[in-house]
């Protein structure tokens, strides 16, 4: 099942976001926060500018009406444990991871008390958000690293353990920008799931509960792998090309929504009928 029946709010961004003008998509994050009574912790964790990427984002979130904004700096595991961070999110009522690089936020955060509170916030509602290794965290097994532009094989991408907030999907951030197409279907291939998203810059996919909805000046691709009908993967080297029949493949732009629970797109508020393939 990719989405739990618990209360869920998640703002995944694929990266450069807007941050001088309208700022389309971190105005949201911060009126699902609760506007100007919206309390604010940014985590660093990502980046090795904590201070100087934090107070950009504190620049931002104030001039968008935020009540209060703070930043988690966590440079070390022991750091995780902080009394003071961990009130910090127990107040907060939107929870920011920023960009930077994603195992980082893993080895520093994974299975600590830091990690367990912002689950624990996650489930009661509050909204987390992430951009670029922000959101690549969002999985339970996420992209580490991997080539773009290229055709999908097995070699070109590493997967991790994720931070598990949308779990039992793959995410892929930057997406357009830098030609991820084919690392998306190859880290697809290695794991035990069938919904991938490649989300472009200044894009985001904002998670309620068991729907998104695509906000930003990009799109969001999806590829489902639930009904693909052939697949190579057992039969080839790593360094061999990978073949994939029958995945779906859909293209969402700004206002579209999708169903994590039926894996289907949403239109005028109707889940759209795929009808099967016409036999051969």
């Amino acid at each position: 099942m990719v989405a739990s029946e618990i209360k869920r709010q998640l703002v995944i961004i694929g990266g450069a976001e807007d941050k001088e003008g309208d700022c389309q998509i971190l105005r949201e994050f911060v009126r699902r926060a609760g506007s100007t009574k919206a309390k604010i912790v940014i985590m660093t964790a990502a980046t090795e500018l904590p201070r100087e990427v934090g107070e950009n984002y504190i620049r931002v979130f104030e001039r968008l009406g935020a009540e209060d904004v703070r930043i988690i700096d966590t440079e070390t595991r022991e750091d995780a444990s902080s009394s003071t961070a961990l009130d910090a999110l127990n107040k907060a009522t939107g929870i920011f991871f920023t960009g930077g690089d994603q195992a980082r936020i893993t080895s520093i955060l994974k299975d600590t008390d830091i990690d367990a509170a912002i689950h624990k916030r996650c489930s009661e509602g509050i909204v987390i958000g992430g951009t670029s290794a922000g959101a690549a965290v969002m999985p339970d097994i996420m992209i580490v690293e991997g080539d773009s532009e290229t055709n999908p094989r097995m070699e070109i991408v590493d997967m991790g353990p994720g931070m598990a907030f949308l779990p039992g999907v793959v995410i892929d951030q930057h997406f357009s920008q830098r030609g991820r197409l084919g690392r998306l279907i190859a880290a697809l291939a290695q794991q035990p799931v069938v919904l991938g998203f490649g989300i472009d810059e200044n894009t985001a996919m904002i998670v309620t509960d068991s729907q998104f909805e695509v906000v930003g000046q990009g799109c969001v691709t999806v590829v489902d792998d639930s009904e693909v009908i052939h697949s190579n993967v057992d039969d080839i080297l790593k360094d061999e090309p990978l073949a994939v029949c029958g995945a779906r493949l859909h293209i969402l732009p700004n206002g579209y929504k999708f169903d994590l629970k039926t894996r289907k797109p949403i239109l005028d508020n109707r889940t759209v009928t795929i009808a099967p393939a016409p036999a051969a």
